[in-house]
């Protein structure tokens, strides 16, 4: 393990639903990829989205959460109808197989 205490410096990190992985670079989707099958899937509307932030279901509605965890939603942007994930089950790295497909 690592000793490195200083600032987050790798940019790719994986959201993980019960149903998809939704990997992001920086603050952009670059992946979407569903958990069943292990298929791609380019045509996922978050693919090329920006990450806007992550809310968490509250008594007052939705309510934005300052990084995203485990059980929050991601929100993305996709102008009119913004895209909401559904709650997250783990958050980690992506493997370098998968960051290598990548294409930004």
């Amino acid at each position: 393990m690592s000793e490195y205490r200083g600032p987050e410096r790798r940019s790719h990190r994986l959201f993980v639903t019960q149903n998809t992985e939704y990997h992001v670079s920086t603050e952009t989707c670059v992946g979407v990829r569903d958990l069943w099958s292990g298929q791609w899937r380019s045509d996922h509307p978050a693919v090329g989205r920006r990450l806007f932030g992550a809310v968490l279901p509250g008594p007052n509605g939705l309510e934005p959460i300052d990084e995203p965890s485990v059980n929050c939603m991601l929100w993305f942007e996709n102008g009119e109808s913004d895209i909401l994930t559904s709650r997250l089950t783990a958050i980690t790295r992506p493997s370098k197989r998968s960051s290598e497909r990548y294409a930004v």
